[in-house]
């Protein structure tokens, strides 16, 4: 028998105009289920209706900051549901929305990376984990991964962002207008009319709030907002997702049973998570979890995207700036993303005033760490950063401390300062009769390496939770 006679059946990409509303769906409806269900009751009964699946074995090293976690959610395109309105099952799915949530340590941030469906990379294989095998291959459009269930689609995340995956939560759309519904309806501004037959839907200009048929209809919308495409609706999506989670968390449905039941009931009939946070206890804690971090600490953000090579080039690609945001994930780091207001702080001078562009003025390296390659390193990193480096040289003695030599003007103490911000070296400022910024690398940083803590921000569609609906 051939790998062909064995693969499961794959069927075919679905028209544009047949996609019916998941994106936001799908991975709105689960991401507030843990953002605003925090009661014990809810809990209870989502143990009851939940399905479980296995995780498998993870194909990036288990290097997570402790205390951090990385949960991908995932929305199936899957239309072997208890209703047909969405069109006749076919024993296969995709997967039409895939978001990768961080908790931080502390429980001060939790970061959401938006990945397209359309992402194209090379699919690792993925053995069966009860929903059948995937071959895998390369240049393959990521949202075929589902097809050999949700452990197949971590380990492509997996693949592509170099962040372990901790625990997976899949649902489908059959529970998404109830949910809304039982919340009363979610608020949102629109800036003008968005009328879309295919997406049924025809909503006026204005703050308004809407039931769950509209939500659907909103969150699916192609043709109605930005270009078309799926990449022109993530940004819309966010204002969704906002928009959900505040009327999750302030609502009284959370404080009434009734309500609350009607709630968790339409939520969790249609959701699948890995057997790690299947439990009362892990998903009670997990909820207790979510509930701490305020709406300014939940971001969105849409991964950074390019087209793919031709002829691929309807697809895209992630870019080096989406590397950037994984890599700070992977970290347990705040994500540099051009617009927050962390990215855009400016160390300030000795004197008080900030100075106007502190990676302006000139560092000389010098490498008293008596490890080849440092200053080179540490050069590389801050030009990166797009620091002026004036020149690596060794140093004449060795030295155990990182220091940093000012001149006494409030630019060099403005440029020493912002190198231990965006590095996180903690190293001394000391004024020396010298000219601009000397910086002495110590053989401290032999193991805490020369990246930057404070990458510089990239470019790329954000939100906080706690933006308001119409900006």
């Amino acid at each position: 028998m051939t790998t062909a006679d064995t693969a499961p059946k794959r069927r075919r990409e679905p028209s544009r105009r047949r996609t019916i509303a998941r994106r936001a769906a799908l991975s709105i409806g689960v991401l507030v289920l843990v953002l605003g269900v925090g009661a014990a009751a809810a809990i209870w009964k989502l143990q009851g209706n939940i399905d479980t699946a296995g995780l498998g074995p993870s194909v990036v090293k288990d290097d997570t900051p402790k205390g951090a976690m990385n949960i991908l959610f995932i929305g199936s395109d899957s239309r072997d549901l208890k209703t047909k309105q969405y069109g006749k099952g076919t024993g296969s799915q995709r997967s039409d929305a895939l978001m990768l949530v961080h908790f931080s340590r502390g429980n001060s941030r939790i970061d959401a990376v938006q990945i397209p469906r359309d992402t194209l990379l090379d699919l690792p294989a993925c053995k069966d984990t009860g929903s059948g095998a995937f071959a895998g291959g390369a240049d393959q459009m990521i949202n075929s991964a589902l097809d050999g269930g949700p452990s197949c689609s971590v380990k492509a995340v997996e693949t592509l962002s170099d962040v372990r995956i901790d625990h997976f939560v899949q649902l489908d759309f059959d529970g998404f207008a109830s949910m809304v519904n039982a919340l009363g309806g979610v608020n949102v501004c629109l800036d003008k009319p968005l009328v879309d037959p295919l997406a049924k839907l025809d909503l006026p200009a204005g703050k308004q709030k809407i039931k769950g048929r509209d939500a659907l209809a909103l969150a699916r919308t192609r043709h109605a907002v930005g270009d078309g495409s799926d990449i022109g609706r993530l940004g819309h999506q966010q204002v969704v997702m906002s928009s959900i989670i505040d009327q999750a968390r302030s609502t009284n449905v959370l404080t009434q049973p009734v309500k609350l039941l009607k709630f968790v009931n339409a939520l969790t009939s249609s959701i699948t998570v890995d057997e790690g946070i299947s439990s009362i206890p892990d998903l009670t804690g997990l909820a207790k979890r979510a509930r701490a971090v305020p709406d300014s600490g939940i971001t969105f953000v849409t991964m950074p995207n390019g087209a793919a090579p031709p002829p691929n080039d309807q697809r895209v690609v992630k870019t080096a700036d989406a590397d950037t945001i994984f890599k700070a994930i992977k970290k347990d780091q705040e994500m540099p993303v051009e617009g927050d207001e962390s990215s855009e702080q400016t160390p300030a001078s000795g004197g008080g005033t900030p100075a106007s562009n502190p990676r302006a003025t000139p560092v000389k390296v010098l490498n008293a760490a008596q490890t080849p390659g440092l200053g080179t390193a540490m050069r590389a990193s801050m030009v990166g950063l797009g620091y002026t480096v004036s020149g690596v040289e060794t140093a004449q003695k060795p030295a155990t401390a990182t220091r940093i030599f000012v001149d006494g003007t409030p630019e060099a103490k403005a440029a020493a300062e912002s190198l231990n911000a965006d590095f996180g070296l903690d190293a001394q400022i000391v004024e020396q009769k010298i000219s601009g910024v000397w910086l002495i690398i110590g053989s401290d940083r032999v193991k805490a390496g020369t990246d930057p803590v404070k990458p510089k921000p990239v470019k790329a569609t954000t939100r906080k939770a706690d933006a308001s609906i119409c900006a």
